[in-house]
């Protein structure tokens, strides 16, 4: 099964998260998302652009759009120190602490993540959302 596929290079310049909401929400309509799917999609990929923004050690990020027949595939790569994914505390809503949500909402607004994170090569989230899944 082939798939069509875009792929971005964006500056860490935080401005530009708004025009990668607009690009998702254009992409995420295309594939057949509803208005509260495709907004659940943008925070997602807010919270991940962010990371990237927050940790890459170069001036730019990738971002790259895998359009399925049933869904939407989205990888966020950036070029960062790299992190033990393991090491990442458990979330504890009763105590919310300012920071360390973003991979928990991205989880929980997804249907699928992957982390792929090593010390020195970076982080890549790739996230897919599915048509006709209810989380």
């Amino acid at each position: 099964m082939t798939c069509d596929t875009i792929k971005m290079e964006i500056s860490t310049n935080p401005d530009y998260v708004g025009i990668i909401r607009l690009a998702t929400s254009g992409v995420a309509n295309k594939v057949g998302f509803s208005v509260d799917e495709i907004e659940d999609i943008k925070v997602a990929v807010s919270e991940a652009c962010t990371n990237a923004i927050r940790h890459s050690e170069v001036n730019n990020f990738l971002i790259e759009f895998k359009l399925l027949q049933n869904g939407l595939c989205i990888e966020i790569k950036d070029q960062g120190k790299g992190y033990d994914i393991d090491s990442i505390e458990a979330v504890d809503l009763s105590n919310p602490k300012e920071g360390g949500l973003g991979i928990y909402i991205i989880k929980t607004l997804m249907d699928e993540v992957e982390i792929d994170s090593r010390d020195g090569k970076g982080t890549i989230i790739k996230m897919t959302k599915y048509l006709g899944v209810d989380i």
